[in-house]
Order: structure tokens, then sequence, then C-alpha cells
């Protein structure tokens, strides 16, 4: 399940983290480090300034994928308040290759929209389907009422190649391994599976060159196989040159008949023919991306679901720390409108640098303040100096070399690991002091890590560092034409899509060597409205000023305070009664006031708390959070939000200090950092930055959509929802929960979203106590607008493709009786209800075909949207990218209506749906994914700060070894229950604390 990385936030220097929820093809069940990053718009600010930070890496983030690095999507995190972190250390380290020259992919060749769009064939699927009785199917998704026809039509290229499928019959078989013992590892059965490719039995059988498999359980054949068919397979490493003479390991394959897979059914499926409406194209095309993957898992390294990397695809960059980076690429079979296509992408990803492992230990653990060695070493393949055999790592132990001692006859008796290898051995270790390795199965075996080489070709399966994820959005973020020129160049090639092996030729599938070119529009740009109908100019990249402008609603700021935090930061204030305080705070009192809101003239208290230094014996800082709490509660009376003036970006702090403030104390924070707030350069555009925060907080509005295009929003009363889960991420405590967040609009402002917060069953997709959660949102929307909303809009997140029918098998229902709650005598309350998916973890990718319809780095300009040529068949979806992007390749958000009773048209859900991109209320810029979803994105995101101590591997008063079994899971439970507190409650509840 994958899981959404703690995000780093940061405007432009952090990029933010991973992200939940998997997606069956593309994106990370156990993603480790699936990266997620920032091309959501960020902050934008008091003149355009440079907002969040743009684009997405290309990469996805795999099932197990290891930092399966996705990019810094979604903009700008919290940048403007806090800024300073990860982004700006790593840089200067001279990691990651240097950045091409963005442009127009395949610029001045020209681009024919395919034919089977082109003759405008899906535009008559439509219209037949419509004409049916198969909309009113209840078990069916909502059919496409349309196309939308709004906006400049443009063509797009899209990483999209047709696929030749075969007339015959696939046939899928099972295969058995037996004995199982030991078989437990993919490297193992990977093993088993080359060695029985080269017995005489596989040839005999027929199978070389006609067979495509996983490695595991499952084989496609071109043909009939002979049943029943057993291979025998003597056993013998990769380093060994054949099986031993006697006592060596024979493993059985049975090869069992499962099912013919019928292709045809699926040629009738793209076709859209009325009666394969609800056709289940998994099973084939799960054995075509089988056939496809043929040639990359002997080549390649494949890590997750789709993703396969090359040593040979680029130089790895060093990324510091013990690790390097790997471009590899993504593929994975799509159906589309009369044909099917694999969709290929660039993708990157950490792997381990071979060397050392003590040197490389040591290299990560002094990386970041917290990374742990255990974390590093755990799981990874290394060759014993001494003696030359190959072993994994299982865990580090607690003593080292000097403290563990065994007994040893040769050497007399009980001897310390130091002792033992300077005898026996005549080496002399140079790192005593490191902990041992465990690199033992069933019973312990120690060894001092600098006796042990990392073999290469490894991915690192852990969470990745701040730092390392800095490092990694330089490698992985390249403009649209280097991407595009990636996939075309060396992708089709390293895949063997271009020459063909003999596998995909025994099968009669072929791929075409041309991306897909389709239509698209550019949506119009919405109309905004500040205080007296103030209106601002949008720019070419979806963003604008506060120059001149007041809030829309200003709220009222009394009774707030500062607090300080003394880091030994080089920027800080000298105290509570430096002058230069004092002009900062009048400054941003005054940029305030001329935003609008109703600020007293009273000074805010200061006060000041001086942390104790970092100590690698509390990784958490919990002496730093105390002392911050210390000086707190000095303040009386309580003040109603606490202005923060951070020293650094220590995450630590940062999340200890929302802990504390949000459960503990009940009070609104903002967090500002020092060096930035202080310096006169850009200084307005800071204050305004902070002030769009502060106003949200303090209930206010920043900015509405004006009369025309919040028509349909305001013609009766209606509640749009944002709903999002976030999992637990590599390195958490085995058990550590799952946090659903459900946040809605309460009037017809649109702008304020409060939040309800909960956590539940760990790795759970769907939000378990939906029914309360939704009960919490309509109470609300009827305190605030004096009525029930007659329609919900509800936008959710984190849902994979596969998991799109649950949503509406299971939190359909429970949304339904939320309503029901409110009914009255004869007088049942049934709003009409649409939910939409919302959906960032996928590898489509959009060029534009001419300089004219691109942005200046060539990717897409803000506003393009696609529902033709590579959407769904039958059902109501479509892409959109309502944001500019600021670096890399931007990623578009696939929109997808699981259930719709208000009976929306394509244009009207577009056009509605770029509007609500346009209120995420901290930035002044369209941000990537609708706001509703955003902000339950971050509510989930604020969440992960409640839980901070077991998402990174501790529990009770030690830490765990992440993931294993000593660790009981009601325990976890009970210590999340203990860290949430019952959540937020009280003054913060109904506000947007979380912002």
């Amino acid at each position: 399940m994958a899981y959404r990385g703690d995000r780093g936030r940061g405007g432009f220097d952090r990029g933010r983290g991973g992200r939940g929820n998997p997606l069956p093809s593309d994106r990370g069940r156990n993603s480790p480090s699936g990266f997620r990053g920032a091309d959501r718009g960020g902050r934008g600010g008091f003149d355009g300034g440079r907002g969040g930070r743009g684009s997405p890496i290309p990469s996805d983030r795999g099932r197990n994928s290891p930092s399966g690095f996705r990019g810094s999507d979604r903009g700008g995190g919290r940048g403007g308040d806090r800024g300073g972190r990860g982004f700006d250390r790593g840089r200067g380290r001279g990691f990651g290759a240097p950045r091409e020259q963005g442009g127009v992919f395949l610029e001045n060749q020209p681009a024919t929209v395919d034919a089977r769009v082109a003759d405008n064939s899906d535009k008559a699927l439509v219209a037949r389907l419509q004409n049916t009785q198969l909309g009113n199917d209840p078990d069916s998704m909502p059919l496409r009422p349309d196309f939308g026809t709004v906006g400049v039509p443009i063509k797009l290229r899209t990483n999209f190649f047709p696929v030749r499928v075969p007339k015959g019959p696939l046939y899928e078989y099972d295969v058995a391994i037996t004995p199982a013992a030991g078989t437990a590892t993919r490297r193992v059965k990977r093993r088993i599976f080359e060695l029985a490719e080269q017995t005489a039995a596989w040839q005999q059988s027929g199978m070389r060159g006609t067979v495509a498999h996983d490695s595991s359980a499952k084989l496609i054949s071109a043909r009939v196989l002979a049943q029943p068919l057993t291979i025998k397979v003597p056993y013998y490493d990769d380093d060994e040159n054949g099986p031993p003479e006697k006592g060596g390991k024979e493993y059985t394959l049975t090869i069992k008949f499962i099912q013919e897979i019928n292709t045809q059914d699926l040629m009738s499926y793209l076709d859209g023919d009325n009666q394969y409406r609800n056709y289940n194209t998994l099973p084939v095309i799960s054995a075509l991306n089988l056939i496809l993957a043929a040639h990359p898992l002997r080549s390649g390294i494949r890590v997750g679901q789709d993703r396969y990397f090359f040593r040979s695809a680029a130089v790895p960059s060093n990324l510091g720390g013990g690790l390097e980076a790997w471009k590899g690429f993504y593929s994975s079979v799509r159906p589309a409108h009369r044909q099917l296509m694999v969709n290929v992408n660039v993708c990157t990803t950490a792997f381990y640098t071979p060397g050392n492992l003590a040197v490389q230990m040591m290299a990560f653990r002094d990386s970041s303040f917290g990374a742990r060695m255990e974390a590093f070493c755990r799981s990874v393949r290394v060759k014993a100096t001494h003696l030359g055999y190959r072993k994994t790592v299982k865990c580090l132990a607690r003593q080292n070399a000097r403290q563990y001692t065994f007994p040893c006859d040769e050497l007399g008796g009980n001897v310390t690991v130091e002792q033992y290898f300077l005898r026996k051995y005549h080496i002399k270790l140079k790192y005593p002091d490191l902990p041992l390795v465990d690199v033992g199965g069933q019973k312990k075996n120690y060894l001092p890590a600098e006796l042990c080489e990392i073999l290469p070709d490894q991915p690192f399966r852990g969470k990745l560092t701040d730092e390392h994820t800095a490092s990694m959005i330089t490698v992985a973020c390249q403009p649209p034409n280097v991407n595009g020129n990636a996939i075309l160049n060396n992708g089709l090639r390293e895949l063997g899509f271009v020459n063909p092996g003999p596998t995909l030729g025994s099968f009669g599938v072929s791929i075409g060597p041309n991306m897909a070119v389709v239509p698209a529009r550019i949506l119009p740009k919405p109309g905004l409205k500040y205080a007296n109908n103030v209106s601002p100019a949008v720019d070419e990249r979806a963003s604008w000023n506060l120059r001149d402008i007041r809030f829309a609603v200003g709220a009222p700021l009394e009774k707030w305070a500062v607090l300080l935090i003394g880091d030994r930061g080089r920027d800080e204030f000298r105290g509570p009664q430096d002058p230069e305080l004092r002009t900062v705070i009048n400054g941003f009192m005054a940029m305030c006031r001329k935003s609008g809101m109703r600020v007293s003239n009273e000074q805010p208290p200061v006060v000041a708390a001086t942390l104790p230094s970092q100590d690698r014996q509390d990784p958490l800082r919990k002496k730093a959070i105390t002392a911050i709490r210390e000086s707190l509660i000095q303040l009386r009376p309580k003040p109603s939000l606490v202005l923060v003036m951070l020293s650094n970006g220590d995450k630590n702090i940062y999340e200890g200090l929302k802990h504390l403030c949000d459960v503990y104390l009940d009070v609104a924070t903002v967090c500002v950092h020092v060096g930035k707030i202080k310096k006169e350069k850009g200084q307005p555009q800071y204050f305004a930055n902070v002030a769009l925060k502060v106003n949200m907080k303090m209930g206010g509005v920043n900015h509405k959509l004006d009369e025309n295009t919040g028509q349909w929003l305001s013609s009766e009363p209606t509640m749009v929802v944002g709903m999002d889960v976030t999992h637990p991420g590599p390195g958490s405590a085995r058990g550590t929960p799952s946090i659903a967040a459900v946040v809605a609009s309460v009037d017809n402002h649109f702008s304020q979203y409060p939040a309800s917060l909960e956590i539940q069953e760990s790795r759970k997709e769907m939000i378990t106590n939906l029914k309360e959660m939704m009960v919490a949102r309509l109470q609300l929307f009827r305190q605030r607008s004096k009525v029930l909303p007659k329609r919900v809009l509800v936008y959710r997140d984190g849902v994979s493709e596969g998991q799109f029918n649950i949503v509406r098998v299971e939190e359909l229902p429970e949304i339904v009786k939320a309503f029901h709650t409110f009914d009255q005598p004869k007088k049942p309350y049934r709003p009409q209800l649409t939910i939409v998916i919302c959906g960032k973890r996928h590898h489509t990718r959009f060029y534009p075909t001419e300089r004219k319809d691109a942005a200046n780095d060539g990717n897409p300009k803000p506003g393009t949207v696609v529902d033709r040529g590579v959407t769904a068949i039958y059902d109501f979806d479509f892409f959109l990218q309502a944001h500019g992007g600021l670096q890399g390749t931007t990623k578009p958000t696939h929109y997808y209506v699981v259930h719709d009773e208000i009976g929306f048209g394509s244009d009207s859900l577009q056009g509605l749906t770029n509007a609500l991109s346009y209120m995420f209320a901290r930035a002044t810029k369209a941000v990537s994914l609708v706001s509703p979803a955003y902000y339950a994105d971050v509510a989930c995101e604020r969440g992960r700060c409640y839980l901070r101590k077991l998402l990174q591997g501790q529990i009770g008063d030690g830490t765990t070894v992440s993931g294993s079994a000593s660790t009981n899971e009601q325990d976890v439970m009970r210590e999340a229950q203990a860290l949430w507190r019952g959540g937020v409650s009280k003054n913060l509840k109904d506000t947007m604390f979380y912002l």
C-alpha cells in the first residue's frame, strides 16, 4: 500500500514526500520512500513570487517500490513560512545530474491526431451509449455523458504507444515450487526460474522463447503445454559454478493449466461494445504485462510492480550517504478507445552504492540527524570479505565487536569478536565500536560491518532522509523534452520494444514506435474576487499577486503572541527585547491591516524558548519540545494564535510543536523561518504569504470565485468535500495506524474547509468512521449556513484504480447513512451526491506539439484538459493540469467520476474542477490537485505530526526494528491513541488549523 512519505514541507526548499494508497499497476504497495513531491503549486505570494515547487518527478512509486521516487509534485508545501530545509542543505553538495534546458518535445515534427479519435468514432460511441439503458445500471460506474467542448482546441503527444494484440488465445498456468522451504525470498525464486530455463526439460516441453513468467507463480504461454508438466531444478547460487556433488538442494516446478484467455473479448471491450461494458480486463491486461516484461526482467532490475532499472540507462548519480540514484522506465498496458496501449515513463529510484558496509552505514548515519544505520543495512546483500560467502543482513546487533563475546575452543574460551578476528584471521578491526550486523537465518550470525562489501545492483527499500530526497529531486526532475527523448530513445530500447526478442515474436505482440497524439483543450481561467469586487490579473502561469489587494473577508487578529525558538541558528533575534524583532512584528501587523485583517494596536507578548542541543539519544528532540511547552504556558491569558519564529528547518521541532499546540494546548500556530522573515529583500511578499495563512486560521476568506465562475456553486446550497487517507511508510513501527481526513466547505464562499481527522486500522484504504465524520461536516455546514446542503460534491483522493468500486460499495453507503441522521418525520434528507476520485499516482504525461500551446519550459499550459484518446472507454473521466509547472515535467491529475446524482456534463465538471484548483487559500496560484482534496491531504499530513514517534519506528521508551514481529500491533495502536488524545478539540476543531 503505497505510503505517503513524510512529505518534507518546504516551498522551494524541499518537495513533499510520498503519498498514500496504491494503484494496482503503478504505484506502490509498501512503497518505500515512494516519493511524491511538488508540482502542486505552492505558495504564490505578494508579487507572484516563486511559489511552490513545481512538477514532479516522472517516476512513480511502485509496489514495494524502493524509494520509488515521485518528484516534487505538489508544490509549495509549507515553504513560505518555514523553508530553509532539505533542498538548500543538499544542494551545494554537487549531487545529481545537471538539469537540462526545457523546451517543446519533438518541436517542428508533424503531429497527427490518432485516426481512431480523429474520425470522431469515440463521440459516436458516447452518443450511442447514452441512448441505451446501460447508464441506469446501479452496479456500474456512471457513463461518460459527452466530451468537453469549452476552451482552445490543441493537440498533445502523450507517452502511450500502440500495442498489437495477438489474435489467438493466451494460456495461463500456475507454477508451484516444492519444497517451499527456503523459497520465500524473490531472489531465490528468480534464481530457480533462471536455472529452470537452462534445463533440457524446459527446452523439450517447448517453453524456450514461447512463455513469459513472473519468476514466482504465474506463467503465460503462447501455445498449449503438455500436462502434467514438472521440471526438476538442481539449485546453486549465481556466485557458484554449479550444483554441489552431493547434498545440494533440488526444487521441482509443477506447471498447472489454469485458463485460456481470449484476446478477442478485449478487442470488443476496446471497441465499446454494449455487452462488454462490465468486462473484467484484468486477466488479459496482466497476461500482456507479463509478456512485455519478458525482456526487461532479464536485462534490468525490477523494482515494484512495473518499473525496470538499467545500469546502462544512465550513469547513476551519487546521492551521498551510501546511496545513488538510478534511472529506469515504467511500462504498463492500458486500454484506450479502439486501441490497446502501453504507457511508458521515466522513473528514478535509490540504489545502494556498492562498497564497504561500515563506511556506507556511517555515511548514511551522518547524512542527516536522526538517520538510523539499522534502516540502511536492513535486508542488504553483502559479501563477507574474509571468507567470500554472500549473505543478507537481517538486522543490526545491540552490541559491538568489543562487547559481544562467545565461546571459542580453538582460541581457548570466551573471546570478543574483535579478539577473534585478530587472532584467527590477523585482521585488526578499524571500527570495533560500530554495532555488529546479523547475517544469520534462524540462528544469529554476527559479523563486523567492515568485513562486508555491499553487492552491486540493489535497490534501497528504506525511507529516504530529507537530504537524500532533496538530492533525488535534483536528479529526477527533468523538463518534458528531456524525458520525452529519454522514453523514445532509451526507454523503448531498454524495455525491448524496438527490436523485439523471441518472446514477443512468439506471442505475435509488437509495439508501435510513435507516441499517441490526442486532442486537448486549454480551459479559460476562472474569475477571482477579493474585497470590493477587485479581480487580480492571473498570468500565463496561473498565478497572481496581492499588491494593493484586500482579503475578501478579513479576520480579526487579537490577543496573539510571538514565540522565538533559540536553536543555535545564525539568523536568530537576540531575544524578546531585540529592536529588530519589534520592527519585524510591526511590519507584519501593518501588512495584515493592509490586507484587510482587523489587527488590534496592542503589541503581542513575546516569549523565547532556548532549546537543548541535538542529541542522538533523543532523535525526536522531546527535551526541546518540553522547553517550548514551558515557554508557551507562561502566556496568560491563552493567545488566539502564536506566531512561531523557527531557528531552522528541523522537522522534529516543527512536528513536535504542532503536536503540542494542536492536541495538548489547543492553540493555533503559524510557523515562520526567522532567516526569511528578517530578510528585507522580499519581506513584503513573505509577510503577505504568512498573512494568507493567519487570515484563514482566524476564520477569514482570502479570495472567492466571481459571480460568473461561481454561479453553479451558489445556485443552491452545495457542500464541497475533500477526503484522503495516508498510510505509514517504511521505517514505521509495525501496526502504526493510517490517518483519514474529511474536510468540507461551510458556506457559499467555498473558502473555509474545517476538517475531521481520525486514526484507523493500519493500511486500510477505505475510511472506517466515514459516517460520523460526514455528520460532523454537515452539522457545521448547517450551523454556519442555517440550512443543510441540497448537493454534496465529494473529491476523494488516495484511492488506487483497483479500489474505485470499493468506494462505491463501502464508502457511498456510509455517506448516505450520514444523510439519514438528519431525517425528519415524513421528510427524509437526501441531497444529490456526486463522488469524483482524484489520482496523482499515474504515469500519463502530455507534451505540447506546438510552441504556441506550451508554457516556456515546454510543459502544457495551465488549464489543459484531456478527455479523449487515452481516457476510459465507457466511464466518465478526464485529465486536468490546472497549475503552471515550476520545474521538471508537470503531471496532470486524473479525475474519475464513480457516482453522479447531480448529473454533470463534461464541460461543467471540468470547468468547476479547474476553478476550485484556484481556491487553495495559502497560495496565489492554481494548484495541481483540486483544493478540497489538497486540503484533505494537508490535514492528513498534520495528523502525521501527532504520530511522528511511531512513524519513525519508535515504540514505548525504546526504538523498535521497523516492521519486526517483536512489536505487538495492539500495543502500537494503544500508543497511537495515547499520542492522538482524541485529536484536535475545542477551539481549533472547527477551524483550518492544519493549513
